[in-house]
């Protein structure tokens, strides 16, 4: 329960989440920690806190620095209950410290709380002197609640980020160079952007151009590892994935009922394949929904497969769907297929999906009835490879 000193005088007092395994509908196979950070100046801050039940946790952390009662002010970079949830705990032991929120943090935590604290609120810009640091603020509105902010120490090149570049994973390391495969790290923070902040995009863009501006050698996010020796990779991935960037490569996404669609799908591929664009397979029924969204977030070509159950989809695909629309990925291009026996209303519903995300849909109406034969595959795949660009 020790902390960790990340910078002269700047300590990690968060807590490991090892058993978090759903968050908010987002698989955390990895589990999660929650980043709090302790300033030792002048005027003592900490910034953000944890979920409420590992308080203890965090408490504990700031025990072995400081006495907590000490504290001047809690800086509350997010209303968020996975990082506000110990705010109530620690203000009843710092009784004159301050909070420091932006104007829409500030509503939040009176209408989470009901609490009548001494707030301090600040806007892009403003600056707290604590010692001989001066904290800078900058909101990040819909980064990704309108509350969101960003605390700068210019005197340690230090940003603090907020959600903005995590992952949720649960480590005793807190550091990326701490861990030894890169390829791991991009992955949970793919998955955490693409489950979480993808539908900011254009907010993203404008928080990485007020990030750009900052002289920084070390970030430190609200959840996963701190960024110090691959802060130009994560920038270069952050900067991909809010411009809807994507690579030449499709994800098949599908549920079968007895099989058909599960032909067509594989037929898909094999067509996809030959213009050499490469595909992953994700059945509904062994993938989560959360894990196809890390595919989704650099995939060009999206294909959604479905037998018609009901005069529509079958649930698993429906709910894929409404999933991936409320998260609204770009620039793609979907291409709809399924079985059905006599309806086939099944394909045109996920046109549909595909066309409130506004996706390019050159091929249309792609269903075979019943059970495909070698002569129904074999024109699948030529429509495939004549019409898909």
């Amino acid at each position: 329960m020790k902390s960790l000193e990340i910078k002269k005088g700047i300590y990690w007092v968060g807590a490991i989440d090892w058993d978090l395994r759903n968050f908010h509908g987002y698989l955390t196979q990895r589990g999660s920690t929650y980043n709090a950070y302790l300033i030792m100046d002048e005027k003592i801050t900490l910034v953000d806190t944890v979920k409420h039940y590992l308080f203890d946790e965090m408490l504990e952390r700031i025990k072995s620095v400081i006495d907590p009662a000490k504290i001047d002010y809690v800086v509350s970079n997010h209303t968020e209950m996975d990082h506000s949830g110990g705010i109530p705990k620690i203000m009843e032991l710092a009784k004159n410290a301050t909070l420091v929120c932006s104007p829409n943090g500030e509503k939040g935590l009176k209408r989470h709380f009901k609490k009548d604290w001494k707030f301090k609120v600040v806007n892009t810009g403003d600056s707290l002197n604590i010692g001989r640091r001066n904290l800078k603020f900058a909101c990040v509105p819909m980064v990704h609640w309108p509350d969101s902010m960003v605390t700068y120490v210019a005197e340690e090149k230090l940003l603090l980020s907020n959600d903005a570049f995590g992952q949720h994973m649960a480590t005793n390391e807190r550091f990326d160079d701490e861990i030894g495969c890169w390829d791991i790290i991009r992955e949970e923070a793919a998955k955490y952007y693409a489950n979480i902040v993808l539908p900011y995009g254009a907010q993203v863009q404008k928080a990485l151009e007020t990030v750009s501006a900052l002289d920084i050698d070390m970030i430190a996010p609200s959840h996963g590892l701190i960024w110090r020796s691959r802060i130009k990779d994560i920038i270069e991935c952050y900067k991909k994935w809010a411009n809807n960037i994507c690579d030449k490569k499709g994800i098949i996404i599908y549920d079968t009922m007895w099989h058909s669609t599960e032909k067509m799908a594989y037929t898909i591929k094999n067509a996809l394949g030959e213009k050499g664009i490469s595909c992953e397979m994700k059945n509904l029924l062994t993938n989560d929904i959360s894990d196809i969204m890390t595919s989704v977030l650099e995939a060009k070509y999206i294909c959604v497969g479905s037998p018609t159950l009901n005069n529509g989809m079958m649930p698993s695909v429906a709910a894929f769907l409404t999933y991936m629309k409320g998260l609204a990925p770009k620039n793609r291009i979907g291409i709809a297929f399924g079985s059905y026996g006599w309806g086939g209303q099944s394909v045109g519903e996920i046109e549909k999906a595909f066309e409130a995300c506004k996706f390019q849909v050159p091929l249309k109406g792609l269903k075979i009835q019943y059970i495909p034969d070698e002569s129904d595959l074999s024109g699948l795949k030529e429509k495939i490879k004549t019409t898909i660009p």
